[in-house]
């Protein structure tokens, strides 16, 4: 140990011992007595006193030496060992991020070439400068999740420290577990925002390898865990609401963290955060590793950065456990769901909050910015909420994540070992029965058509459904009866391998389809269930009916609804009112009453005005995905007889070529993919299905658009075309005027006739 020798000290005169330690009571030479290692006395006249002094390491309290007293908030704004760090953090660059480097490098090069040369290269820094702003763009609106993962382990990415320091205006660390530690990967505190007392809790990671190590990591040890349960207990009594930060790669599992209980700590945090009675609110804002997240993070609302991930194993732990190999991260990450975005959907997350592009690093302020506007808006919703309501959305959030999905097919390989399912034992309504429920449908029905109200739609589903049942029974037992059992079963399997495999529907299987169809219907009336089979399919058919009209009863009415607001829209701009409003005033100042007396001047303008509120009007009603057919005077009432009869003709023969070429092998087979396409995708068709099928319809029009230009009927369709046009010119008919139509358009109202459907099927 390092020592302090001080010389010997004389003293003279014949004072006595007592004397000698009075007056060094005050100190000798101004060290104190008590401070003295080791003192030698002796009772001669010239006395010598030897001195050793302990060096001991200097206290480091968490207010710095030098104190500015012009700090906003005062000079222990912020009680925490947590400094600034004296150098900038290295920049690192991730390996994806290596095409930005180089165009970083390029402008790097371009300036010192600049500043060599002293030419002007500003537009090729700008060009460059622009280039690497649309690659940084396109780079982080698309990253993959196992990039999502290494921007959130990035070594320069803001701590939980960094960002309590930049929210709140006030904050105080709080140590220790009350049992003698106090694990440093854990930080708790008091802090304020915009006025409002919060417990602040996270994980810690260190900014370099020497702060790294005194906090582990960010992987906290049971003393960390129960830290952070002795200020919750302390917040709950207290009544500050909880902010925790997560950001850790799991809970430390060595050795002597198991011994002291890391399973047990974890599970009385994750007890006590469901009973706390005060607000809380998580945030990952790094990575959050399994049950060491979870310990911290049983909030009332889960926050996430957007780059940030929450996993119960990370990407190479399940490579490595399913491909044997932590090669397969990027697979690994992908199949998780591990991103703010993913979670979101799964309802695990409530939020997503944003990042600057380049990730949090890039600028740690606006991100600390976006992450206090969130707890202000989070807490300022669950401040609303009593304790009882507070406790039960807790423990409901977590009792609504999870779910399934029913109806895909089973991989054969997993079907194989699993236990065969119950056949469900199907017990038929009585027909009064249903005949009944069915009455008092309709009864429904037709109460709310009289009353001009919507029909009760949740009654008439259950009904459909009900019924649908009772004929797929009804059906089963009529298969069953007429034998025929067995040969559905097989063909049933068969249809089912092809569905699987996305393969063509086989000719020979095709005409065994036909086939047993045509027996089942021939024998269908001697089953001994026919007529209680008819009379459901009857009702299904009757309320299917009822329910398809209501339907599009309702669709109309809210794209009437729809369609009208928007031509009120555009009939209540201001220019458009300008516009009539002087047109108007001209019709009236011309004291012309009747339309067709006005001067052509005065009709060229009421036209133009129409013409320009009609294309208005036709995008309106293109936006809302509908096509648009203007009527105006019909044709046929001013043609000759004759070249009616030619219309039709050519008509007639157009239909006759179409039929032949749909008869053809070639196209009817493809018909018929496309009919089996349409049934498997069925009401929600996902994306790969939809452009199979418009795939498919576009083959068809483009085999039928050719055999109609291989044959003559073009040639004569353009000779018909021409000679109508003839005639109308010489009636003197559509020149384009509005003689024989009213030019009123003060009002427009949706007329369904003018409005043809743009979603149409291939029948």
């Amino acid at each position: 140990m390092a020592s302090i020798s001080h010389s010997s000290l004389a003293f003279t005169g014949t004072s006595s011992a007592s004397d000698l330690f009075r007056s060094s009571s005050n100190g000798v030479s101004g060290v104190p007595l008590r401070a003295l290692g080791k003192v030698r006395l002796g009772m001669r006249r010239n006395l010598a006193v030897v001195a050793k002094l302990r060096k001991v390491k200097k206290h480091e309290y968490p207010w710095p030496e030098d104190p500015d007293p012009n700090v906003k908030g005062g000079v222990l704004t912020h009680l925490s060992h947590f400094k600034p760090l004296k150098e900038k953090p290295k920049p690192v660059t991730l390996p994806f991020e290596k095409p930005l480097v180089d165009i970083e490098k390029k402008i790097i090069d371009v300036r010192k070439m600049a500043n060599e040369t002293g030419l002007d290269f500003s537009d090729q820094i700008i060009l460059l400068e622009n280039k690497y702003n649309q690659a940084l763009k396109d780079l982080y609106t698309n990253l993959t999740p196992i990039q999502r993962v290494n921007i959130a382990r990035h070594p320069n990415r803001p701590t939980f420290l960094d960002h309590v320091f930049n929210i709140t205006d006030k904050f105080v660390e709080l140590h220790g577990d009350r049992a003698g530690y106090d694990d440093p990967a854990i930080v708790t505190g008091i802090g304020t925002i915009d006025g409002r007392r919060y417990m602040f809790m996270g994980h810690q990671k260190g900014r370099n390898t020497k702060e790294n190590i005194q906090r582990n990591f960010g992987m906290p040890t049971p003393h960390g865990y129960r830290k952070a349960m002795r200020m919750m207990y302390y917040a709950d009594h207290h009544g500050f609401p909880i902010v925790t930060f997560i950001d850790t790669p799991g809970a430390y599992a060595d050795l002597k963290s198991e011994e002291l209980g890391q399973g047990e700590a974890i599970a009385h945090n994750l007890r006590t955060m469901f009973g706390l009675k005060v607000p809380i609110v998580s945030i990952v804002i790094g990575e959050g590793g399994s049950g060491g997240a979870l310990a911290i993070g049983c909030a009332n609302k889960l926050l996430m950065l957007e780059n940030a991930v929450f996993y119960v194993a990370s990407p190479e732990a399940c490579a490595a456990i399913l491909w044997k190999s932590a090669k397969a991260s990027p697979k690994a990450a992908e199949k998780l769901k591990i991103t703010a975005t993913e979670l979101c959907k799964l309802q695990i997350a409530d939020g997503i909050i944003p990042e600057p592009l380049g990730g949090a690093h890039a600028d740690p302020s606006w991100t600390s910015q976006q992450i206090k506007n969130a707890i202000n808006k989070e807490m300022d919703e669950l401040h609303k909420l009593d304790t009882e309501a507070l406790l039960k959305h807790r423990m409901m959030k977590f009792r609504n994540i999870g779910g399934f999905q029913e109806g895909i097919p089973i991989d054969p390989k997993k079907k194989k070992n699993m236990k065969k399912k119950d056949e469900p034992i199907n017990v038929k309504t009585p027909v009064l029965d249903l005949e009944g429920e069915v009455e008092k449908v309709k009864q429904q029905i037709l109460k709310a058509k009289e009353s001009s109200n919507e029909p009760p739609m949740l009654p008439l589903t259950e009904t459909i459904e009900k019924l649908r049942k009772e004929v797929d029974t009804e059906f089963s037992e009529a298969v069953k009866a007429l034998g025929l059992k067995d040969r559905f079963a097989t063909l049933r399997e068969e249809f089912s391998k092809v569905n699987a495999q996305n393969q063509l529907l086989h000719p020979a299987l095709k005409e065994k389809l036909e086939k047993l169809r045509e027996e089942f219907n021939q024998g269908l009336a001697s089953a001994p269930n026919y007529e209680d089979l008819k009379y459901k399919l009857d009702m299904l058919k009757e309320l299917s009916k009822a329910y398809d009209l209501a339907e599009k009863n309702k669709k109309a009415a809210k794209l009437k609804q729809e369609v009208n607001k928007k031509f009120s829209d555009i009939m209540d701009r201001e220019d458009v009112k300008e516009k009539v409003e002087a047109l108007k005033a001209e019709v009236e100042n011309s004291g012309v009453s009747n339309f067709n007396d006005l001067d052509d001047n005065l009709k060229g303008k009421i036209v133009e005005l129409r013409k320009e509120l009609e294309f208005e009007f036709i995008d309106v009603l293109k936006s809302l995905g509908l096509d648009v057919e203007l009527k105006s005077k019909p044709v046929e009432q001013t043609l000759p007889s004759e070249v009616k009869t030619k219309i039709e003709e050519l008509n007639e023969e157009i239909n006759d070529r179409i039929e032949n070429v749909i008869n053809s092998s070639d196209l009817k087979d493809k018909i018929e993919l496309l009919k089996l396409e349409v049934a498997k995708a069925g009401k929600t068709p996902d994306i790969a299905a939809k452009n199979k099928i418009v795939a498919l319809e576009q083959q068809i029009r483009q085999s039928i658009a050719a055999a109609v230009e291989s044959s003559n009927l073009k040639e004569k369709h353009e000779k018909l075309k021409a000679e109508v046009s003839k005639t109308i010119e010489s009636s003197g008919g559509l020149d384009g005027s509005l003689k024989t139509e009213n030019p009123n358009a003060d009002s427009f109202s949706f007329d369904e006739s003018r409005v043809v459907g743009a979603n149409r099927t291939f029948g």
